[in-house]
């Protein structure tokens, strides 16, 4: 077995860890013996010399992700076995061989025990990003596995990790190519035609986390205005138009996403005469809606990345669902989401509830929603939960 670069905790510091936690803050490190590099494999040791776990190492606070807690050397046919493992739990949920749903999450990084790495499918095209240098430094390996998994079914691996790593000054890093050259894909859920451009589009091209929230649309569009706020692609709007919508309305501050949004209400052959799109800001748009719509989606982006911006986010949230409760018709119904990971699920349940509150309307709670089954929560690393969501019922 290979000699690693060794990280040693402080006393009492590897509580976490041994509750199988899979990150290791810089403030429970005694000592670092080896001299890793950026990316490098090390092992974590108790004080008393006990061997805990096997990670990638990086300058941070989180300075250790444990990716295993058997003392091993990650060879190829290490990594291929945690990602066959993540394909077998897909095909375990039905996603691998889905006549309706061809996109899908196949690694949700924690959540499938390799911290750092989101894998997504796109009919027969992966997007890989890495989240950790670590696993930016092995896509090679990775993509080699991909490829004797899915048993030379895939068109294209498309590496986008050059913007979450160089936001982190991790690397210098092009996203490209591993292996086909095709840029823009159309996909399917629930039998709903999306066209997904995982080389410009937000994080690897497409919201698949908020798939099963989508169809729940389905359940209350019919014969209603429907406002869609951060439209992005527009799914939640073909969703609705494909319900029975009498009229939906799709904001973004993107050109590029209403582009896509109107591109997706054509190709899904949707009444366009009952869809209108808005190139505005959203926050700008919901001050002024008032008794239009008789369902709302507020479905922003992650306000809150780091805990220094926390204060600020919930603000937000306060203000956006404060603005869509007050002027929303009567018995009106608004999805609220958050997927900023640092406002936890409480923490955006009382948010709302204080814009509730402030709003001197009746509001009641339907509908808790989270992220779909392919985007696994490893019992051991609960901030992996990152999606929160709530129908809202306003009389």
């Amino acid at each position: 077995m290979k000699d690693f670069p060794r990280v040693v905790l402080k006393q009492g510091k590897d509580d976490a860890i041994k509750r199988f936690h899979p990150w290791i803050f810089s403030g429970a490190i005694k000592n670092i013996l080896g001299c890793p590099k950026e990316g490098d494999v090390v092992e974590v040791f108790s004080n008393n010399g006990d061997y805990l776990g096997t990670g990638h190492f990086q300058t941070g606070t989180i300075t250790v992700r444990v990716f295993s807690f058997q003392q091993l050397t990650p060879d190829f046919e290490f990594w291929k076995s945690c990602l066959q493992k993540a394909y077998y739990l897909r095909k375990e949920l039905g996603f691998t061989d889905n006549s309706e749903t061809n996109v899908y999450r196949l690694v949700n990084a924690e959540g499938d025990n390799l911290p750092g790495l989101i894998i997504d499918y796109y009919n027969g095209s992966i997007v890989i990003q890495a989240h950790s240098i670590g696993m930016y430094l092995i896509r090679d390996q990775i993509a080699k596995a991909l490829t004797e998994i899915y048993g030379g079914k895939l068109n294209t691996i498309f590496d986008k990790s050059s913007e979450t790593l160089s936001r982190m000054n991790l690397a210098n890093s092009e996203n490209e190519f591993l292996l086909g050259n095709k840029v823009e894909n159309e996909v399917m859920e629930y039998g709903n035609k999306f066209i997904v451009d995982s080389e410009k589009g937000q994080k690897t091209g497409f919201f698949i986390d908020q798939r099963e929230n989508r169809k729940l649309i389905e359940r209350y569009a019919k014969n209603k205005k429907v406002l869609n706020t951060f439209c992005y692609t527009g799914g939640f709007s073909v969703y609705a138009l494909k319900a029975g919508a009498i009229e939906v309305h799709s904001v973004d501050s993107s050109k590029k996403a209403i582009e896509l949004t109107e591109k997706n209400i054509l190709l899904n052959e949707l009444d366009i005469h009952k869809h209108q799109s808005f190139q505005l800001d959203a926050m700008d748009f919901l001050k002024d809606i008032d008794q239009k719509y008789d369902l709302i989606i507020l479905d922003p982006p992650a306000f809150a990345k780091h805990n220094s911006s926390k204060r600020n986010a919930l603000q937000a949230y306060k203000r956006i669902n404060l603005q869509a409760i007050q002027q929303i018709r009567k018995s009106g119904i608004i999805f609220t989401f958050s997927c900023s990971q640092v406002v936890d699920r409480n923490l955006f349940y009382s948010t709302v509830v204080s814009a509730a509150i402030l709003s001197g309307r009746n509001v009641k709670i339907i509908h808790q929603l989270s992220q779909p089954s392919d985007h696994p929560l490893s019992a051991f690393h609960p901030e992996g939960e990152y999606l929160k969501g709530l129908v809202l019922f306003v009389e």
